[in-house]
């Protein structure tokens, strides 16, 4: 499997993701559902949405790892934040967790997420390497 970032040298270059991937080879795709700043309780780990952040993101992680996956086979991360959220906060948990893996990313800002107490919404889409 081989992930190509793609940069267009015409548009805007951002270390922190990739204008898109493209996505090479032979191995099953993996669907990470949404993820929240929730614990292995399922209880919120904070009201912080940087913490929530961060959180989700460990839960992404932990869901690549269990299907083989690192941060570096994601094609993409879809991230809802609540609209009163500070991106830029996001972005900073962002490179504490996730690291120099640059991906596709969408950021969407929505009224509310499926819990009222949580802020943050991660979704990955990730091909599982062959082996």
């Amino acid at each position: 499997m081989t992930l190509t970032h793609v940069n267009p040298t015409s548009m805007h270059h951002n270390p922190a993701f990739a204008q898109g991937v493209l996505v090479e080879g032979a191995g099953p795709l993996l669907v990470v559902g949404g993820q929240n700043g929730v614990d292995e309780t399922g209880q919120v780990v904070s009201d912080d949405p940087v913490e929530q952040s961060k959180q989700a993101l460990r839960n992404v992680i932990t869901v690549l790892e269990s299907a083989g996956c690192t941060q570096a086979d994601v094609a993409k991360l879809t991230i809802y934040l609540a609209q009163d959220v500070d991106i830029t906060a996001a972005y900073a948990a962002s490179r504490e967790v996730w690291g120099p893996h640059a991906t596709a990313i969408t950021v969407l800002f929505v009224a509310a997420l499926g819990r009222p107490e949580c802020r943050v919404e991660i979704e990955a889409l990730a091909q599982v390497p062959v082996r």
